[in-house]
């Protein structure tokens, strides 16, 4: 098979979530904003992507209760502006909780974001920022 050359080193990220049908309506919303859809379903586990998924979120293999790494959070990249007020829009509709109001930060130059935190406590941020090239 041909290898693919991919613009990240990421094959996927994993968030835990101690109820999945609770996140299942939490992330439909929030990850249809990055123009993200579920592409993978099942018992354990649900995961969102353009083309592969990328995005996982599953109930923790050991069966010991889901939590938030300290410090961790996870970025998406938002097509622009709109779709990162859309994705904070949506987390807070669904049940999330602010956790940084859309708008330019000073991490570099164009770099607009805005964080939520979701169900159980795991820290999201949609950011659209000029690409290199």
């Amino acid at each position: 098979m041909e290898s693919i050359e991919t613009p990240t080193i990421m094959n996927h990220v994993s968030a835990g979530t101690n109820n999945l049908p609770e996140a299942i309506t939490f992330y439909d919303p929030v990850m249809a904003t990055l123009g993200a859809k579920r592409l993978f379903d099942e018992s354990f586990a649900v995961a969102y992507g353009k083309q592969w998924p990328e995005f996982w979120v599953q109930l923790p293999f050991n069966e010991q209760q889901a939590t938030p790494g300290n410090g961790v959070h996870f970025a998406f990249m938002a097509p622009d502006r709109a779709a990162v007020d859309a994705f904070h829009a949506a987390g807070l509709a669904a049940g999330g909780s602010c956790a940084g109001e859309p708008g330019e930060r000073d991490y570099t130059p164009g770099y607009y974001a805005a964080f939520i935190i979701d169900l159980c406590g795991n820290k999201l941020e949609a950011v659209h920022m000029p690409l290199p090239g």
